[in-house]
């Protein structure tokens, strides 16, 4: 069987400039046939994107997959919650660690993986304090700067 290689990797960039991640997991996705579908034409949005715990169960709200341009009247809405699958254990440990003050859990990156599977990585986030995102910000132009110097030489 051939192994298909999937373009589609949606990051939240948000996420990385406003966050400090600690820890990642990689979680599958409920869908429905038209998301998958629209997921694979990289039509989708992780901006305001966040997780959150129903009942024991991990959710992602607030995520962007837009209509499938040929669902007709079989198409989903753009934005409703969608059940994240993780192991029991991972769930738990979780769930223990966003009970401790300024500690959430946001989406980093929507993939399809090498079975055709949409898959999402999580990660277990603190906020950044205003000086903490002006070193990003002047980390990333120092790497701006030293790819230009390597590009002219």
């Amino acid at each position: 069987m051939e192994k298909r290689k999937s373009n589609v990797n949606i990051k939240n960039k948000r996420a990385t400039f406003d966050y400090i991640i600690s820890d990642t997991y990689t979680a599958g996705i409920v869908l429905t046939g038209t998301e998958i579908k629209s997921i694979r034409e990289s039509r989708a949005s992780l901006v305001d994107t966040y997780c959150t715990f129903i009942s024991d169960e991990m959710w992602v709200k607030n995520m962007h997959v837009a209509e499938y341009f040929y669902g007709s009247y079989n198409n989903h809405s753009t934005r409703r919650d969608r059940k994240l699958l993780l192991e029991r254990k991972e769930l738990r440990k979780l769930q223990q660690t966003v009970k401790n003050p300024g500690f959430t859990i946001v989406p980093i990156r929507l993939f399809i993986n090498e079975k055709g599977l949409a898959k999402l990585v999580i990660g277990v986030a603190r906020g950044k304090h205003e000086y903490d995102k002006r070193q990003s910000i002047k980390e990333r132009d120092d790497k701006r700067e030293m790819d230009r110097i390597k590009r002219n030489y």
